[in-house]
């Protein structure tokens, strides 16, 4: 249990520190136990602390989208034009964003860091936000606990 709790506060952290990176972590944690059970069970810890922390990441960026600042910035044409072009893009298709949510959470390609931030910009809806993160990051981590790096870099 206290491996569990270790690895989700651990991945919370890694979540909003890049320079903390949760890889390195569970390499050694999952040499303490070599499990398939564990491995499941620590990549669903893992999954849920990075959940957790991109929710954070999330809402700083959708909040402050409507800053004066963000909306100074939103007023030059070019900056406006792209934002207009994305957020048309996600509008009544949030299946759009899941996939390259996903993609971002499993594989970490775009970062996931810069996504749940634009994610939080462009409004994209926390019930596909969450679950997407979530089930990304804990395949992510269940596959590195396990031994195998299926990250495109």
């Amino acid at each position: 249990m206290i491996l569990w709790l270790t690895t989700f506060a651990f991945s919370l952290a890694s979540a909003l520190l890049p320079f903390l990176p949760i890889e390195v972590y569970i390499v050694g944690a999952a040499a303490s136990d070599r499990t398939t059970a564990a491995a499941i069970a620590l990549g669903i810890a893992a999954g849920a602390g990075a959940t957790v922390g991109k929710v954070v990441v999330y809402e700083a960026a959708r909040r402050g989208s409507e800053s004066r600042w963000a909306q100074k910035k939103l007023s030059a044409p070019k900056v406006r034009a792209t934002y207009d072009k994305w957020m048309g893009r996600m509008q009544g298709r949030p299946w759009y964003g899941v996939a390259v949510m996903f993609l971002a959470a499993s594989a970490g390609l775009p970062p996931l860091l810069a996504m749940a931030a634009l994610a939080g910009i462009l409004r994209m809806p926390l019930w596909a936000f969450i679950p997407t993160v979530l089930l990304g990051r804990t395949i992510r981590f269940t596959f590195l606990f396990l031994g195998v790096d299926v990250a495109i870099h």
